[in-house]
């Protein structure tokens, strides 16, 4: 077993001797409290499956466990047990239940958050936040007071017919009856439909009571930012399956899209591709927090499509990390929809959405946190048509990983990229080798090549590929070689000097990379060719007197 969001590991020694640190154990409770409850198992070391063979656990040590945490921490109830492993070995099963209306925290005024697999303190927005995101953690499993017998029997046969067409179902859920389904994928409790029942198998009326139930508004402008369509879905008659299958198939616009030359043949560019489509109702729906009032968006614009959602990324998310992070606000709601193909597994939706809009020679999503919602950003041109022939053949000779074609797409329509900026497009995290990882097989089958060292280090398409691949992109000056990018910027200088280096890289071209413009003239100022005169921003650089 993994350490995840729900669970996390610790040596023994972590409660034991002297090494016992109880302000850390402490602090990881109050994570696991404040997020969806969890376990600690103490005695299994971090990167192992069991514990030790022959590893005994005192009697006495979960009382003091439970002791210890009781007097550094607020708002935490926790469970702790002694159990066996399957190798004979001991261990504690901590549980640590979820603080469902309160707000965890350590006896000296400290919060903190699960996040991934890792407890990370609480910023005093992110407070705010989880204070009003509290409700909707339990919002798919509250009762109502309608009994299973009045769900809508149409609505349950569809969704028992599509779990079983699911081949991500197992053979045993497919064969529970249709009690043991209902209470399977939390749909009832106790004979009653939960929030999450009524949403996906009860009836209209049922579903408009619920606080609150999605709704879709669809508008269309044109270049006057005149509203020229508009399409509702607020009558409540459709669950989250029915409404995306209604958003796409109702609205014409989706087919609409251009025909590209792609060597002998044409190919046919959709200005919204599907899959991006879906995706951005899929994380409108399972994502959003339903205790949160307002409706669904989609801003459709000659040159754009904006989705918006209420309420704001879970915490931990940001516009920035969206790409990265996983994190789930409806886990069970989430759970139905992976399991009816309508999503694949957590995070790697976003990452399909960058590989078709790249693949596709289009710009990535822009993601957009306002004051009480979310916003996505698809943008309708294409920015290199000749991109689209250039990754179908890498892809059909080499059968790329999604992050390589994503990487392979980014660098091919910047040109060339620097580490520091490839990490920057995709908001890497700051960790060693992080961009390698993104690259993956690029270098070794030859798509990839590179120049320079560590972060400088720069980042091409192969031109050897671009020759067989008949690539036919426009030259540009951003892998200018070093001694020809001195004599331009000479000349430059030349001419208007004294100049700013910021007028310089205007002149000379937006393409280059301003830092490798600032390592140049660095060189040349070395080598007396350039002086200076001024500081920061008011510096000037000129051609001595005895170099002209």
């Amino acid at each position: 077993m993994n350490e995840n969001i729900y669970i996390d590991k610790k040596k023994l020694d972590a409660v034991t001797g002297r090494s016992a640190n109880w302000n850390e154990l402490a602090k990881d409770c109050v994570c696991f409290a404040n997020t969806r409850g969890g376990k600690i198992l103490i005695g299994i070391a971090d990167k192992e499956h069991l514990p030790p063979p022959h590893q005994r656990i005192d009697e006495q040590l979960p009382y003091i466990i439970q002791k210890k945490i009781a007097e550094r921490t607020i708002n935490v109830a926790t469970k702790v047990e002694i159990k066996t492993a399957s190798n004979g070995g001991q261990f504690i099963e901590l549980e640590i239940l979820f603080s469902a209306s309160t707000i965890a925290s350590t006896t000296d005024g400290r919060y903190y958050y699960r996040s991934g697999d890792t407890c990370v303190p609480l910023l005093p927005d992110e407070l705010s936040r989880l204070f009003s995101d509290k409700p909707a953690f339990v919002w798919e499993t509250r009762k109502t007071k309608i009994p299973v017998t009045d769900l809508d029997p149409i609505k349950f046969d569809n969704f028992k017919k599509d779990i079983t067409q699911s081949s991500r179902v197992s053979v045993h859920v497919k064969n529970k009856s249709d009690e043991e389904i209902l209470d399977h994928y939390f749909f009832a409790v106790d004979g009653c439909l939960t929030n999450l029942g009524v949403l996906w198998v009860g009836k209209r009326n049922h579903r408009a009571n619920l606080l609150y139930a999605p709704t879709i508004h669809f508008l269309k402008f044109d270049e006057y930012d005149q509203k020229v369509n508009k399409i509702l879905w607020e009558d409540h008659s459709l669950n989250p399956k029915e409404l995306i299958e209604a958003v796409w198939t109702q609205i014409p616009d989706w087919k609409e899209g251009v025909d590209i030359a792609d060597g002998m043949f044409r190919k046919f560019i959709p200005n919204y591709e599907e899959e991006v489509v879906r995706e951005l109702l899929v994380n409108a729906l399972v994502h959003r927090p339903y205790t949160t009032r307002g409706d669904i968006f989609i801003y459709l614009f000659p040159d754009r499509l904006e989705v918006i959602n209420p309420g704001l990324f879970p915490i931990g998310v940001t516009p920035q990390n969206v790409l990265h992070k996983n994190i789930r606000r409806n886990p069970y709601l989430a759970q139905v929809f992976y399991d009816l193909n309508l999503m694949d597994k957590e995070g790697s939706g976003i990452d399909k959405m960058y590989e078709v809009l790249l693949t596709n020679g289009k710009p990535l999503p822009v993601p957009y946190q306002g004051d009480d919602y979310v916003k996505f950003t698809v943008e309708r041109k294409i920015v290199k048509p000749e991109i689209i022939s250039l990754i179908n053949r890498a892809d059909e000779m080499f059968q790329l990983k999604p992050k390589e074609i994503i990487s392979l797409g980014i660098i091919a329509q910047y040109n060339a990229l620097s580490a520091i900026e490839f990490a920057e497009i995709l908001n890497l995290p700051d960790t060693p080798n992080v961009v390698t990882h993104w690259l993956g097989r690029l270098p070794e089958l030859g798509l990839i090549q590179s120049k320079g060292k560590t972060k400088g280090k720069e980042y091409f398409i192969n031109p050897d590929f671009l020759k067989k691949a008949n690539f036919k992109g426009k030259t540009n000056l951003k892998r200018i070689e070093n001694h020809r990018l001195e004599e331009l910027i000479f000349q430059d200088v030349k001419i208007y000097g004294p100049t700013s280096i910021g007028d310089i890289h205007t002149r000379i071209g937006k393409e280059i990379n301003i830092h490798k413009i600032r390592r140049t003239i660095h060189q040349m100022m070395k080598k007396k060719v350039l002086v200076c005169k001024g500081e920061k921003r008011h510096r000037k650089y000129f051609i001595p007197i005895e170099q002209n």
